[in-house]
């Protein structure tokens, strides 16, 4: 699959970085008669409103309403494999998340580099149909297996950049530490040790990686922290001492299930994110992956530090984690993103649509989200709230249609049946709560149009791949 589309078209585009677009978001709200300019860089080097007729003459028009991209704060590409089909109940009634991490595991155990290419370049594909421009993957597959003898964790991250390489998707890649089953554990289980990992390691892989992907177009490193349950105080000291020293981002899953939160108390003392506030110096570069059961004190706490919090609604939900507390954390200030984790979901409109409505399931009102925020539109304030945290989540300038950031937007499609009829002022509305959502007519990453319909050959290796007995 070619990312860029290669037509006389949008190399003419590609030449005059001269954009039209009749309605965008800009700055929080629809503005009108805008006209985008892109640098050779592909920043936004200005943005006009109101433009004149004289202004645009020589300006591609984008032909429907255009959104910012949006970054995919939590992936795990393998995941994808595996999306409906761990939907029948256990015999024994309980089906919960751990049951769920069983399945998972055996699937983990199975992919090799190429499988992983092939299902990660179908997912990214998807993921730029459904309006993200950024995936931040949360990767721990780094040793060879049974099946994957031959593995090692360059060649299982350089799958996961091809893959973005090859669908035009920016990846902000995320080797993840991974060293004990548990907190009291002294090491990995048997179908863990895939995932086994230490500060060094993942520092050298981070560094290889950074010389692997040098001169490539949108590809960028952070690391990742398992869990607390997963690393050593000693280790977490360590590896995020390295990420600071680099000024990387930060990850890690935190406070997920209520087990997860027993076990931490039963073995610290203290709650997960209370004890992370405790012995680690949190900042504008962490981001706290999940943090379901949170009480208001470690809600407070880490919007004091600075982090931010990647909310994952279609798997929390899928897998029974719990809701989270938005109006405790979110309409306080607090920054967050969303992600779409084992990609269950794999559209933001759709994260952000189960957000809400979670919301009001719990809480028996309407609009929580329009509650403390800058605007009485849910989707409006949710929606600025991703372009806020998309620096915190990846280091790079991700923030919307604004000079100085990443050239990132989505093209809508007015006359799709979600949008068909809608006013002007409620096309983000509609795109949200109007389920299912408009596709987009276009997809830009810095500023060049991307492929964001699955191709056959993309689909062929993808179905491939699970015959090859993934699934089993």
């Amino acid at each position: 699959m070619l990312a860029l589309l290669c037509t006389r078209e949008v190399e003419m585009v590609t030449k005059a970085n001269r954009f039209f677009a009749s309605q965008a978001w800009v700055q929080g709200a629809w503005a009108k008669d805008v006209l985008l300019e892109v640098d050779a860089s592909g920043i936004w080097s200005r943005i006009t409103c109101n433009a004149t007729a004289d202004m645009i003459l020589d300006a591609l028009p984008l032909g429907g309403p255009v959104l910012p991209g949006v970054v995919n704060a939590h992936s795990h590409a393998f995941q994808r494999a595996i999306a409906g089909l761990t939907e029948h109940g256990a015999a024994n009634g309980q089906d919960n998340f751990w049951s769920w991490r069983e399945r998972m595991y055996a699937v983990a155990q199975r992919i090799t580099p190429e499988q992983l290419e092939a299902i990660a370049t179908l997912l990214y594909t998807e993921l730029l149909a459904g309006s993200y421009t950024q995936v931040c993957e949360f990767h721990y597959l780094h040793n060879a297996s049974s099946y994957a003898p031959k593995a090692s964790a360059l060649d299982m991250s350089m799958a996961l950049v091809r893959a973005a390489q090859r669908s035009g998707i920016g990846l902000t890649l995320l080797p993840t530490l991974y060293m004990r089953s548990g907190f009291s554990a002294d090491g990995l289980r048997s179908d863990q040790q895939r995932f086994a990992s230490t500060p060094d390691s993942i520092a050298r892989l981070v560094q290889d990686l950074q010389a692997a992907t040098r001169g490539m177009a949108h590809v960028n490193l952070g690391v990742a922290l398992h869990s607390l349950r997963a690393v050593t105080p000693q280790a977490l000291r360590e590896l995020t001492g390295f990420a600071d020293a680099q000024q990387l981002p930060i990850h890690t899953h935190i406070a997920e299930q209520p087990q997860e939160v027993q076990d931490c108390i039963a073995q610290t003392g203290q709650r997960p994110i209370a004890w992370l506030l405790a012995h680690a110096s949190l900042h504008e570069r962490w981001n706290l992956v999940h943090a379901t059961h949170a009480t208001q004190a470690e809600l407070d706490g880490v919007r004091a530090s600075g982090a931010s919090i990647v909310i994952c609604p279609t798997t929390e939900a899928n897998l029974g984690d719990g809701v989270f507390d938005y109006l405790g954390y979110c309409a306080q200030g607090g920054s967050w993103s969303v992600g779409s984790d084992s990609h269950v979901s794999r559209a933001w409109s759709e994260e952000l649509r189960l957000l809400e409505y979670s919301q009001r399931l719990t809480r028996g009102q309407r609009n929580v989200a329009a509650q403390g925020g800058a605007s009485t539109s849910s989707a409006a304030n949710m929606l600025q709230a991703l372009l806020s945290s998309a620096q915190a989540a990846t280091a790079l300038p991700l923030g919307g249609l604004q000079v100085g950031q990443r050239a990132d937007c989505v093209v809508l499609d007015a006359a799709s049946p979600a949008l068909c009829g809608v006013p002007g002022a409620h096309l983000l509305d509609a795109q949200v709560f109007s389920s299912p959502g408009a596709a987009p007519r276009a997809v830009y990453v810095a500023g060049c149009m991307v492929e964001h319909v699955p191709d056959s050959a993309a689909i062929h290796r993808f179905s491939g791949t699970l015959q090859d007995g993934l699934r089993a």
